[in-house]
Order: C-alpha cells, then structure tokens, then sequence
C-alpha cells in the first residue's frame, strides 16, 4: 500500500528520513475509497477491526466487510439528505459504529465532527452554531442524548438526531434509530464527485483552555500525513495487532487507531470500557495478543503498579506514548518490567 504513496519506503536513518520522505499525491485523495477500499479488493479476509468491551462482546471484521457496511452506511446517511460539505458531528465514545460511520462520511463528502461524550449543553450549543452542524449521530448514554435534546432548541442547524443503541431499546424522543435503519437503505452509488485534497475532511474544536474552543479544520490529505504515524512511529506492519488508547472524541483516535494504522494494513485493536482499569486492559493485551500499544504516560504509570509478572505480555513488539510529559521513573520501571524500552 504504501509503495503508492511514498517515493520511498525505507530508510537507513532518521537523516535518510527528513532528507527523503517524499509523499505521491494523489489528485482528490480519500483514504476511504483509495486505501480501505482497495484493501478490501486486494486483501479482503484480512482483518481491519478487532472490537471488544467489558461485558465480553468483540466484533471480527475483515476489510471487505467493513467496505460493505461503511457502503451501507453511506447510502443511510445520503438517504437522510446528508451529503458533501455537510457538517455531522459524532458522539460514539468508542462503539463499533465510529469506524463505520467515520469511512461513511468520508465516502459522501461530508464533514466529520467527533466529539467527546463529557460535552454538555452548552459545549453542543457552541458547536452546531459555530459549525453549522446538520446531523448528530451519538451513543445512547442517557446523560449524552439528554444534552444533545436540551441542545436543539438553540441548534437551528440541526435537522437530524441518530442514536446508537442495542437492539430492542427505546429510543429516545427525537432520535432516529441507526440499528433499526441502516441496514434498510438502497445499495450505495457512489456520488459523482466526492472531494477535492482541500476540501474539509474533518473538524476539531479545542479544549477550550483559554476562551471558548477554536474550530480546527483538516483537509482530505491530512489521512496521508498519518502514513507517517502508523508504519513509521507506531512501526506497524500487516502482521500488527494495534491498540491505541484514546476516546474517539479526542484527535489521538484519528492518529492512533484510525487512518495511519491501516496505511499499513494492520488489524485495529478496540477496547470499549466505560472506566479505565490496569488489570482489565493489560488481561485484554494478553488474551488477545497485541502487538502494538500506545497510551498517554498516565496509563503506564498506572500499568507498572501492577504487578506485571501475573501477565503474559510477550505477544508486545512495540509500545509508544505521547500526548503529555514522560516521568523517566516510568520508562525505566516498564522497560525492566517488560524488556520494551518505549517509544
């Protein structure tokens, strides 16, 4: 895959690197159809998703599965009168259905909002009127559609309320019901014209921590940028099982566990859990042997308290953090605990 994009694959040295990278750029790029698309076409039993949570449910999806479902996604959400330029904002913490719905909407042109589920009334409010939001798709946590309905009144902009739930729960009022519908829509046809390389692909808004959150907008080749991230700082290959810890509202799930991750065809790993526990996730690298782990320097500090011998973490090539200053302390301890100096 990435022989299509690179003029050059390998390098001898972080010189060779920054003297050599040089990016092939496609005219109107989208990693939907020109990366995960053909991944389904080239390696269709391969898989791309590995979902789990903490009540024992997991998810096996190969690419050309996940090709046929984002289609299907796709296909919904024009159904809906949603389509290119149209402003969609996700609240999915880390449900299955962020995957699908993130390639769907990249395959109709619109612009994808993710958002996290802490967002109150008023963060909601700020946000449809800054972005001219037209549709929310989020979880159907209680807290979550509670201030997404309390929201609208101020919200002119928004047309149309989706949630996700489990199968045969009500639905709140106002919403539409993504399980009961998606499956229902006409097979996709791909629109005429999706995306130029400036378009607006993908929008964040900051923490806020000085005034009130800035829109952030990223085009239809920042996905390229992330090869970098995933076959090169994360060193994934096709064989990688990758686990990157992060809520799907933050822009370390885009880096981490999205775009560059399958530029190099390895299988994302997902753990949703409701409340981060050590023991869970470190039994959840064992069983399912990850090969690939990166999470804020909080999670390793919290994973070196436990006593890691009880664990078989020998399936690990591979670990990485970012995201806030490293206590050396921290890396040393993981490092004699495990043999894995991090990255």
């Amino acid at each position: 895959m990435i022989e299509r994009f690179l003029k050059q694959t390998h390098f001898e040295s972080v010189e060779d690197y920054n003297k050599h990278l040089e990016f092939i750029v496609p005219e109107n790029f989208n990693f939907a159809y020109d990366v995960m698309d053909v991944w389904a076409e080239e390696a269709p039993n391969k898989l791309a998703i590995l979902w789990t949570n903490d009540q024992g449910d997991e998810i096996r999806t190969t690419y050309a599965e996940l090709k046929e479902q984002s289609d299907q996604a796709a296909s919904y959400l024009l159904s809906l009168g949603i389509g290119k330029n149209d402003p969609v904002m996700l609240i999915l913490k880390r449900r299955y259905e962020w995957w699908v719905v993130m390639l769907a909407l990249h395959k109709i042109g619109a612009i994808v909002i993710p958002a996290t589920h802490m967002l109150t009334k008023h963060d909601i409010v700020y946000r449809n009127t800054r972005a001219s939001v037209k549709a929310i798709i989020c979880v159907d946590d209680p807290y979550v559609t509670e201030q997404v309905k309390q929201a609208m009144p101020e919200s002119p902009s928004v047309k149309t309320l989706i949630t996700v739930t489990d199968h045969g729960k009500p639905i709140p009022e106002g919403f539409r019901d993504w399980q009961a519908e998606w499956r229902k829509a006409p097979k996709f046809v791909k629109p005429k014209f999706v995306n130029t390389n400036e378009d607006t692909m993908l929008m964040y808004f900051t923490s806020g921590t000085s005034g009130e959150p800035k829109m952030v907008a990223h085009d239809y080749l920042y996905a390229l940028g992330h090869l970098t991230t995933g076959v090169f700082w994360h060193n994934l290959h096709e064989n990688s099982l990758h686990l990157t810890v992060a809520d799907t509202g933050w822009g370390k799930a885009v880096w981490g566990k999205f775009y560059g991750q399958w530029f190099a065809g390895a299988t994302v790993f997902v753990f949703d859990h409701e409340k981060f526990n050590a023991d869970t996730l470190l039994r959840q690298i064992e069983k399912y042997h990850v090969t690939s782990f990166c999470a804020p320097p909080t999670i390793y500090r919290f994973m070196i308290r436990e006593d890691l011998s009880k664990y078989d973490l020998s399936s690990l090539e591979y670990c990485t953090t970012a995201g806030e200053a490293l206590n050396p302390a921290v890396f040393d301890k993981f490092k004699e605990l495990t043999g894995i100096q991090m990255m």
